[in-house]
């Protein structure tokens, strides 16, 4: 069955948030590559917080459908003239079927289309090289920038005390 991809509506934010957390935080998400549970304690997202990804102008969350299940999110936000893509997430348990793969694609060709942007960016936790390696392969660059990583209720605390910080990667968009 074909994967499909559609905006997400409010009343699926608390089911979004719930995915999200699976994918990148405790034990759900070490079934999968992508999982920063090693890194940091706490939840990746909340509710309210998708429901604001949702709601804002400039803003989606874009959900990867197959049937009837959702199993992979993406939010895109207008930034200017570029797209800023994150919590890019597939089920755990469901990876390396390239379901992140045509996820990827489909958010670039959304924000293309929904922005006519020609530049879309991202922030990868610096020390995961592992997904630093995948996104290059997508044809994401490192630009040598970096963003602080902030420790709140919603994102979550670092488990040692080195700094985490976010690398900014881009891809330029046909």
């Amino acid at each position: 069955m074909p994967f499909e991809f559609r905006k997400a509506e409010m009343p699926e934010a608390e089911f979004i948030a719930a995915l999200v957390n699976s994918g990148y935080r405790g034990e759900t998400s070490k079934k999968g590559w992508t999982t920063e549970a090693d890194l940091l304690d706490g939840t990746r997202t909340n509710q309210a917080d998708i429901e604001n990804m949702i709601g804002q102008p400039g803003s989606m969350v874009l959900l990867c459908t197959e049937g009837a299940d959702v199993i992979g999110t993406a939010h895109l936000e207008l930034r200017g003239d570029e797209c800023q893509l994150g919590m890019l997430v597939v089920k755990p348990g469901l990876q390396d079927r390239g379901i992140g793969r045509q996820l990827m694609q489909a958010a670039e060709d959304t924000a293309r289309a929904a922005w006519g942007v020609r530049r879309i960016t991202m922030t990868v936790i610096s020390i995961r090289h592992e997904l630093i390696a995948y996104y290059e392969r997508r044809g994401y660059r490192r630009t040598g920038r970096t963003k602080p990583f902030v420790s709140d209720d919603t994102h979550g605390y670092p488990k040692s005390s080195r700094p985490i910080e976010f690398e900014v990667m881009e891809k330029l968009l046909p």
